[in-house]
């Protein structure tokens, strides 16, 4: 017999409540109802992994605050993968890399985004753009419009928060 605070029939009772109306509403966002139900899964996933069913007041916000999250992690993973596309496009046809390559970098770039998931869009890019384009610091102060010393807070918040993530997968 469950108790009232059991995390699993509380994730039972909020998935019956409101699955159809997050998947719905996830239709409506992404247009693609298989795209809708790995978001809605996702979701749930993410409220049962969150430990705070028994405080969660407004469940439909918070499930759709949670979906955002994921809508906008899927929007910038796609956009990266556009631009590594275009750029593959633009390759002379010998130079074309394999399935295999293809798939190891989409999986690092899924990795790189889930490491800088929840770091503010500013530190993140200041973070891609020294790592991944070798962007001086100066550089990156210059085109985002801030000091040097905020982007040296900024790769140090960044790299601190891949560090924390990297620990809490081992």
């Amino acid at each position: 017999m469950s108790s009232p605070l059991d995390p699993k029939a509380l994730l039972a009772n909020l998935y019956h409540d409101n699955h159809a109306w997050l998947r719905g509403w996830l239709s409506r966002q992404v247009r693609c109802p298989q795209d809708a139900a790995d978001l809605a899964q996702d979701t749930f996933l993410r409220a049962f992994d969150a430990q705070q069913l028994e405080r969660i007041e407004q469940p439909r916000a918070y499930l759709s605050t949670v979906a955002r999250r994921l809508l906008c992690s899927l929007w910038r993973r796609r956009k990266l993968e556009q631009a590594y596309l275009d750029q593959l496009a633009d390759m002379p046809q010998g130079y074309a890399p394999s399935a295999e390559d293809i798939a190891l970098v989409r999986e690092a770039i899924e990795a790189i985004d889930h490491a800088l998931e929840g770091l503010p869009s500013r530190v993140r890019r200041a973070f891609l753009l020294n790592r991944l384009e070798s962007m001086p610091q100066q550089a990156i102060a210059t085109l985002l419009g801030v000091s040097l010393a905020t982007v040296e807070r900024d790769l140090r918040r960044a790299y601190l928060h891949c560090l924390s993530q990297t620990q809490e997968s081992l």
